[in-house]
């Protein structure tokens, strides 16, 4: 007497026959193969794979480690010297008198206007030199040699929200002029005309000094 088989051991037994099959075939396969594996090889030996290790990920040593610090105030950023700069920030009451210094010998405070020809002519600090960072082979070869016969080099552009002058101060850093004796005016000429300070049209050293911008 025949015993009745149920849907779901015919599936399995068709399963089992398609799986000989095709081990069969897959043999068969590998062994006509110019590239067919030798089944009793060990293609893995003991110390031929070492255990893969994850790089640590750190910071490089001059990164900082708050992506987004606290901005400093106008008044911090204007007044005091800024870790992690080559240089100082001064403010506008330190600017007037290195401008008004006269106990110092003639070239020993350099004033250097970081914006653009334009806005230098149409007014600056008395006695600054012109100098585009943007722009610095029409002023560079003057500006360069001012600097190194100065004490202190004094450079500005247009206020706190402007780099001009910090990019300024990079270039002559790159060059070998001493931080040291570098000072970024905050300020710039927004401040210094906000203050009545006197400002000089045209050319440098032009004599046409006023204390508003025209």
């Amino acid at each position: 007497m025949k015993t009745a088989r149920t849907p779901v051991g015919r599936v399995l037994l068709e399963a089992a026959l398609v799986a000989v099959v095709g081990a069969a075939f897959a043999f068969a396969a590998n062994r006509v193969s110019p590239r067919g594996l030798v089944l009793a090889r060990d293609y893995f030996p003991p110390g031929t794979n070492p255990p893969v290790r994850m790089a640590a990920i750190t910071a490089p040593a001059d990164s900082p480690t708050d992506t987004n610090p606290a901005a400093p105030s106008a008044v911090l950023r204007l007044t005091t010297p800024t870790e992690g700069l080559e240089w100082r920030l001064i403010d506008g009451d330190r600017t007037v008198q290195l401008l008004h210094d006269s106990h110092l010998r003639p070239g020993a405070i350099v004033f250097i206007d970081a914006r653009d020809e334009e806005a230098y002519l149409a007014g600056h600090i008395p006695g600054a030199y012109g100098f585009d960072p943007y722009h610095p082979d029409k002023d560079f070869p003057a500006v360069l040699t001012v600097c190194r016969a100065a004490e202190q080099i004094v450079i500005y552009c247009y206020g706190s929200n402007c780099d001009d002058s910090q990019m300024a101060a990079r270039l002559l850093r790159n060059v070998g002029i001493s931080g040291q004796k570098i000072f970024v005016y905050g300020g710039g000429i927004t401040e210094w005309t906000n203050n009545h300070q006197p400002v000089e049209i045209g050319a440098r050293n032009s004599g046409n000094v006023n204390i508003t911008i025209q």
